[in-house]
C-alpha cells in the first residue's frame, strides 16, 4: 500500500511502516537540515520541501494512508506550552485539511505527552473532533515505546483513524512482555569507543562506526538537577532533540543526590561521564546502523534522532494497521477490488 508522510523528519515512521510492507511514495519536510539525510536513506521517495501550509491538497498524490508527527515543541512540557496558540501547533489543522481532501483508508499522527496537560484540554478535544468530522473513526492513546521493543522510556500520544465506511474499531497492540535494555541496544559498541566532537562542524566522517561521536562541553544546572544515568540493565531515558540533554552513557555510576534539584558526578569517576553518541542515540531509537545521518553540526544529528518516532514503535503500529485492513478486505467482498492490499 502507498502512503504519504508529513513532517517526515529523518523518516523513523517511514522505516517502521516499510518494515510492515507499506511504501512511502511522497514525503514532506520543511527543515533543510534534514533533507540530505532523508533523501539518501529513502531514495525511492519523492521529497517535497515546502511548508505544509503552502501545499494544496490536489498537489498531494493519491494514497492509501497518511502518516506524520506535527511539530511537538508547542505542546511539550519542556517547551513554551503554547499548544494550538503557536503556529507550529496549528499545523495539525493543515494535516487534517489534506486528510479530509484525500480521504485515504487510514491515518496516523504522533505527538508528545504534553498534549495531555490540562491547559491543552480544549484544543486536544477540538483536534479529536476534527478528525472525526473528516470522516474517520478515531483511536487515541498514550503509549510508551519501551512496551514495543524500543530500549527507551518514551511516552507519546498516537492518533490512529480508519475511514468510517470500513467499519474498523482499532485496538492498539498489546505491550511486549520483555523490555529491551541499554545492553541490548549499545552493549556491543563498547569495542569501538566514540570520538568526541571537538567542534560543531563535524560530520562523523572519521568514525569507524558512522555517526559514533558525541557532543562535548559542560552541563547546565537544569541537566545537573536530575540523575541522567541509567544502568545497563535498564531502558534508556528519553532521547531528546537537544544535544546537550542527551543521557549519559551507562558506563558511569548514577549521579549523587546533593539537595533538591541538584546532583553531582561521583568523585573520582568524572571521566566516565559522557553523553551518548549520535549513533548510540540512533540505536536506542532503533534505527539500523546502515541508516546514515548527514549533518554539518552534530547538534543537527541529535535533533533529527530525538524528533523521530522510534522505528520499532512505528513498526508495531503499522503492523496492527495492516492487519485490520487485511481483515476488512477478506470479510467484505465489495472492498476487495478497492483495497489494493499487497
Amino acid at each position: 500500500m502507498n502512503i504519504i508522510s508529513f513532517f517526515a523528519g529523518a523518516g523513523g515512521l517511514d522505516l517502521g511502516f516499510a518494515k510492515a510492507g507499506f511504501r512511502t511514495i511522497w514525503a514532506n519536510e520543511y527543515d533543510k537540515q534534514i533533507w540530505e539525510t532523508f533523501e539518501k536513506n529513502h531514495p525511492h521517495t519523492t521529497l517535497d520541501r515546502r511548508s505544509i501550509t503552502d501545499i494544496k491538497s490536489d498537489e498531494v498524490p493519491d494514497c492509501d494512508g497518511i502518516i506524520g508527527g506535527p511539530p511537538c515543541q508547542s505542546w511539550s512540557a519542556a517547551g513554551a506550552l503554547k499548544g494550538i496558540h503557536d503556529k507550529r501547533g496549528q499545523l495539525f489543522y493543515d494535516f487534517i485539511r489534506i486528510l479530509e481532501a484525500k480521504r485515504p483508508y487510514f491515518f496516523l499522527a504522533e505527538n508528545v505527552a504534553g498534549m495531555l496537560l490540562p491547559r491543552h484540554g480544549s484544543a486536544l478535544e477540538n483536534i479529536k473532533s476534527m478528525f472525526r468530522e473528516a470522516g474517520y473513526e478515531l483511536s487515541f492513546k498514550l503509549l510508551n515505546a519501551s512496551d514495543y521493543g524500543v530500549p527507551q522510556d518514551r511516552k507519546r500520544v498516537f492518533f490512529i483513524g480508519f475511514r468510517k465506511d470500513l467499519g474498523i474499531n482499532f485496538q492498539f497492540p498489546e505491550a511486549h512482555p520483555v523490555k529491551r535494555t541499554l545492553t541490548d541496544a549499545i552493549g556491543n559498541l563498547l569495542q569501538e569507543p566514540p570520538l568526541p566532537a571537538k567542534h560543531s562542524s563535524t560530520n562523523g566522517k572519521d568514525c569507524a562506526i558512522p555517526n559514533h561521536e558525541y557532543m562535548t562541553g559542560g552541563f547546565s544546572s537544569i541537566f545537573m538537577s536530575r540523575n541522567r544515568v541509567r544502568d545497563w540493565n535498564e531502558p534508556s531515558f528519553t532521547i531528546q532533540a537537544g544535544a546537550r540533554h542527551a543521557p549519559m552513557h551507562p558506563q558511569a555510576p548514577k549521579m549523587l543526590f546533593i539537595e533538591q534539584d541538584k546532583r553531582m558526578f561521583v568523585p573520582g569517576s568524572e571521566n566516565l561521564y559522557r553523553r551518548l553518541s549520535v549513533r548510540e542515540c540512533a540505536r536506542i531509537q532503533t534505527f539500523p546502523d546502515d541508516f546514515i545521518f548527514h549533518y554539518k553540526s552534530i547538534t543537527a544529528g541529535y535533533k533529527m534522532i530525538g524528533n523521530a518516532v522510534a522505528v520499532e514503535m512505528a513498526y508495531a503500529l503499522a503492523k496492527a494497521i495492516r492487519q485490520e485492513l487485511e481483515k476488512v478486505k477478506e470479510a467484505n467482498v465489495n472492498l476487495r477490488e478497492e483495497l489494493p492490499i499487497f
